[in-house]
């Protein structure tokens, strides 16, 4: 049996996600050629020196946009750059992944929040928002996925049991995150220097993160009701992860909850899917003592496409507290754009993404 081969495009595969990209398809059975565009042809291993011998050279957008063959596009540039590029290949019958942000909100979110016109409103209505775990089903007869944001998706992967359910109290949910340096793009500064970042921590946007409208979006499409979220970013003193804490409030009737109740109900909802781990390790008897490998870190997801997400409950306050942890190139961007594609093609959704995190 001959296995189905496909030819994919990386527009935009300068920068830190379009080199994972790359360097997670160079793995995948079913990646025949790859193409990584630039706006300039430069040297591939002068870039990406990490996939040094990979044998990818750049095209020009230009070349990719009108003279390769390809079935997947995904486009990778910032804000304002997709709405230009989608139509283009989605008119050559070319599947398109963005991992921006273009279509992911509605027209009217995405010109409140980015504060500009979208010129491809034709496109919106066709666009499936690609957070897999939740939206598998849309994903398989999609043409134009809109992958989540880092944040989003590690948020609401961590949240969704409790909406889905109908746990939360929706007036204030707080959501509060450190993300890795790769975040802060990869154009210099001198806030993002080394001398700057060097232990340190660099929270920004604090009047009101892009990605707040986002949350508020698509919590509204998951639970039916309109939330209030309180969303703060930091970039931290390391290179790539999300650390991200949710605190929500839960109505009175589920005031009840224990921290094992949570762990089972969340093993239940999340038991069948590869790429979320719950971290369930029991706190033994040590009381007030600290311990710290009962909750997600970062250093285990790093470079891998999983999402480890942690649970606890302040009985008092009548507060969850949800630990998700996630790496914003791979689960955050480039992996969950990849099992998005093996979604929609009918691949294996692990192809090209079952790796572990070094020690």
């Amino acid at each position: 049996m001959v296995e189905e081969k496909i030819n994919v495009g990386v527009y935009g595969a300068r920068g830190y996600v379009g080199g994972e990209l790359c360097r997670l398809l160079l793995n995948h059975k079913h990646v025949d050629k790859i193409f990584p565009s630039s706006g300039e042809v430069e040297d591939f291993n002068r870039v990406h020196p990490n996939l040094n011998g990979c044998g990818l050279k750049f095209v020009r957008h230009s070349d990719l946009e009108d003279k390769v063959n390809l079935d997947v596009v995904f486009l990778s540039v910032p804000s304002g750059e997709s709405m230009k590029v989608a139509p283009k290949f989605w008119n050559k019958g070319v599947s398109v992944i963005d991992l921006g942000s273009d279509f992911r909100l509605n027209k009217e979110t995405y010109e409140n929040v980015y504060g500009k016109e979208h010129t491809a409103p034709e496109l919106l209505k066709e666009a499936v928002y690609g957070a897999t775990e939740l939206n598998r089903e849309r994903i398989k007869n999609a043409r134009l996925i809109a992958n989540p944001g880092c944040y989003v998706i590690t948020g609401l992967l961590g949240l969704y049991p409790l909406l889905k359910e109908g746990m939360i109290d929706m007036h204030h949910i707080s959501i509060n995150a450190i993300n890795g340096m790769t975040g802060a793009d990869s154009k210099p500064s001198r806030d993002t220097m080394q001398t700057s970042v060097s232990k340190n921590v660099l929270s920004y946007n604090m009047e009101g993160h892009r990605h707040s409208g986002e949350f508020e979006e698509k919590i509204e499409e998951i639970s039916g009701y309109k939330p209030i979220v309180n969303f703060n970013a930091s970039h931290g003193d390391f290179t790539t992860g999300i650390h991200l804490v949710a605190s929500p409030l839960v109505k009175p009737k589920f005031d009840k909850l224990t921290r094992e109740s949570l762990l089972a109900f969340y093993i239940r909802y999340y038991g069948n899917e590869e790429f979320i781990r719950i971290i369930h390790h029991s706190k033994g008897s040590g009381g007030i003592s600290k311990v710290y490998d009962v909750y997600p870190q970062m250093r285990n997801i790093r470079g891998t496409n999983y999402c480890d997400i942690g649970l606890d409950y302040d009985k008092e306050r009548g507060i969850v507290k949800v630990i998700a942890v996630a790496d914003n190139l791979v689960r955050g961007s480039a992996g969950s754009a990849i099992q998005n594609m093996n979604v929609m093609r009918g691949f294996d959704e692990g192809e090209g993404l079952r790796l572990y995190s070094s020690p």
